[in-house]
């Protein structure tokens, strides 16, 4: 497998791809897909976008991750700075990179796909903090969970309810940059 930075028009290109994978690992209905088709198509066009894909030998997608700079009239920027203090807000969203989608097939998970994706996008985001969301699940067994805990995010809100979806989720954010760091007893290998 290969990770390739994505520009706007190569994730256009493969949305039926994005689409699929983001049903696949998040286990959405189809009528909702639908609908985030939509929203991916216009995330493309936002400030800051950064994207990557991860391709499997013979260029099928394996996952996909993307984000772009946080601002204020984007619905999950709005969501989440009501529900925050004045001193979260002015911390968490003055200068953000928002993390908006981080996807791997099932069938790629655990095989460090998502940790890849995740380190290449954080690399490329621009701004002080990074922030996103993620269903609420226990931390011990949710891989999602473990890989963003392991790349040093904090909470930032808990059982946090969108509009729209009955599901409990979890603001998570970090400062940025990233600074990696040597793994302790591994030489030449670098871990966040």
């Amino acid at each position: 497998m290969r990770l390739v930075a994505w520009q706007p028009d190569d994730l256009l290109r493969r949305l039926d791809d994005v689409v699929a994978v983001y049903g696949e690992a998040m286990g959405y209905r189809q009528e909702l897909l639908q609908t985030r088709r939509g929203y991916i198509g216009a995330h493309v066009r936002r400030a800051g976008f950064r994207a990557v894909a991860t391709l499997t030998t013979d260029g099928r997608l394996a996952g996909f991750g993307y984000g772009y700079t946080s601002g204020p009239g984007q619905w999950w920027h709005d969501q989440v700075r009501s529900a925050l203090t004045d001193d979260a807000r002015e911390q968490w969203l003055t200068d953000c990179f928002e993390v908006v989608e981080l996807h791997v097939r099932p069938a790629a998970q655990g095989h460090g796909v998502g940790a890849r994706q995740l380190r290449a996008l954080l690399a490329m985001a621009d701004g002080k903090t990074v922030l996103l969301s993620t269903p609420e699940a226990d931390e011990q067994k949710s891989r999602a969970w473990r890989l963003y805990r392991r790349f040093g995010f904090v909470d930032v809100l808990r059982h946090f309810h969108f509009p729209g979806d009955e599901r409990a989720f979890a603001i998570l954010g970090r400062e940025l940059p990233v600074v990696e760091r040597p793994v302790e007893d591994s030489p030449g290998i670098v871990g966040i």
